[in-house]
């Protein structure tokens, strides 16, 4: 008995290496891409390319995304040739890009009215480094049987999937997770800074709080490293800042008080507008490199 066919739309930093563990786990699947050379180390493990994204809709029972932002989700899905076309009752849609959550729920009602398709939001969270080994973690929006349908496909790079609630419940939960790792990573810079103008060891400083209640996986990754004068990351500063933004407009749309999180906003908005945020970069942690700008 063959696999079921998925489709994977986005392979970039965290989809490429999601992808080939589907691949590694067996799993027969599609890809499509604007760029076809991006596709090869997929198609060299296996996969096969579709000549658009409603070509790969027609032929998978599951189709993937992991794309930049909300207009490239909607734009893959309802632009030309897109999944739509290719879309039919019974199918599936899992997104794992990070995006809005109201125009997640807008988009999703959109495509189950016009085909018949369902859609899952099922942001992840774990960098390039949980993508490669599997151990991201998942936070699903949607119905729960279509979540439960999708769970042996995404449990090929996930160690954790956790239904949030219906449509858009995964993606405001990725903007907590956001939210509270800018916060973390600006109110780290501050602490490094001020412990070494007091003639403190800073590169120390994760090492002395290993353990306790300021311990955390930022504090032990991008602590060090910005300790090290290495403001590298997996991810962009361009990438933070739209996901505070979405924070800050679902703040202003829930009636919810972000403070923190419009002030770290602000910082990546400050950092991005001087130059600071090469694909990369950990912005805050720049504009504190030589104190508060």
């Amino acid at each position: 008995m063959t696999t079921p066919v998925a489709g994977f739309i986005g392979l970039g930093r965290m989809g490429m290496p999601m992808s080939q563990r589907l691949l590694a786990a067996g799993r027969r699947l599609a890809v499509w891409g604007r760029t076809p050379g991006k596709l090869v180390p997929a198609v060299d493990a296996g996969a096969t390319v579709a000549a658009t994204p409603a070509a790969l809709a027609r032929g998978a029972e599951i189709v993937m995304l992991c794309v930049s932002d909300t207009d490239a989700v909607e734009e893959v899905v309802f632009g030309a040739d897109g999944i739509a076309a290719g879309a039919g009752p019974g199918k599936l849609l899992v997104d794992h890009s990070s995006v809005h959550p109201l125009r997640t729920r807008a988009l999703a009602a959109r495509l189950e009215e016009d085909t018949g398709m369902v859609w899952v939001d099922a942001p992840v969270s774990g960098g390039e480094d949980g993508a490669r080994d599997g151990r991201l973690i998942v936070m699903a929006g949607g119905e729960a049987t279509a979540l439960d349908r999708v769970r042996p496909l995404i449990g090929a790079y996930a160690t954790q999937i956790t239904h949030m609630g219906p449509v858009g419940a995964g993606q405001a939960c990725k903007m907590c997770n956001q939210l509270i790792i800018g916060a973390e990573i600006a109110a780290i810079a501050e602490a490094l800074n001020f412990a070494a103008r007091f003639g403190v060891e800073a590169a120390r400083l994760s090492d002395c709080l290993a353990g306790g209640w300021a311990d955390s996986a930022v504090l032990q990754n991008h602590a060090r490293r910005m300790a090290a004068g290495d403001y590298r990351t997996g991810g962009s500063a361009h990438t933070m800042l739209k996901d505070m933004t979405i924070a800050c407009d679902m703040g202003r749309a829930t009636g919810t008080p972000m403070p923190v999180t419009g002030l770290v906003a602000a910082l990546y908005e400050l950092a991005v507008a001087q130059g600071l945020a090469d694909a990369g970069q950990i912005a805050p942690m720049r504009l504190y490199r030589d104190g508060p700008v």
